[in-house]
């Protein structure tokens, strides 16, 4: 078991690995990056992650519990077309606010992850799921209620709005613009209307 000065050294490990590998993608950071970067010795770091590749994952999911609430988890249930609005907006804010400027995000991480690194390409599938499931709760809820139409593929429509995050934020990056984020998500929003009761 992981004591709590354990944790809190683990989380500083995570913490310093997302920075540079933000600024310098996954195959731009070393351990002896991380290990520099984040003041521990090399057994701590195997100690807590074994190698890079299970710091690279604890990474991810660090990124997808930040991706699932935008970095604001006031924003409540996205159960409404206002809700779904303000999370598109929150996301764009998100990018124009450091995002934009070598954070490491999901499709960042997705980006760089070596086709034949099967672990981690679950983990990123894991973390898509985890981005996309809030979306996926308040379109069904929306359609129970009557809000989009019965005919209405939440799936589909949750899918839409996850990928407009993800091609945003990953364009908005490259491009340093907020202006992609805005385009898709105002695109996918736009669908998600056309289903509207």
């Amino acid at each position: 078991m992981i004591t709590r000065k354990g944790q809190a050294t683990r989380e500083h490990i995570v913490e310093a690995a997302a920075t540079l590998i933000g600024q310098h993608g996954v195959a731009g950071t070393s351990a002896d990056d991380i290990r520099r970067t984040a003041g521990v010795s090399g057994s701590q770091l195997m100690h807590y992650f074994g190698g890079k590749q299970a710091l690279v994952r604890a990474v991810i999911v660090r990124q997808s519990e930040s991706e699932a609430s935008v970095g604001h988890p006031m924003l409540g249930v996205l159960d409404s077309f206002e809700a779904l609005q303000t999370w598109a907006d929150a996301a764009v804010e998100d990018l124009a606010h450091g995002s934009s400027h070598g954070a490491c995000t999901l499709a960042m991480l997705a980006g760089s992850t070596s086709p034949g690194d099967e672990q981690t390409r679950e983990e990123l599938r894991s973390a898509f799921a985890r981005v996309q499931s809030p979306l996926l709760d308040g379109l069904r809820a929306m359609r129970e209620r009557g809000d989009l139409r019965p005919e209405a593929d939440v799936d589909e429509l949750s899918m839409a709005l996850l990928t407009a995050l993800q091609g945003g934020a990953l364009l908005g990056q490259t491009m340093q613009s907020t202006a992609p984020m805005r385009a898709s998500m105002n695109a996918a929003l736009r669908y998600v209307e056309s289903f509207a009761a």
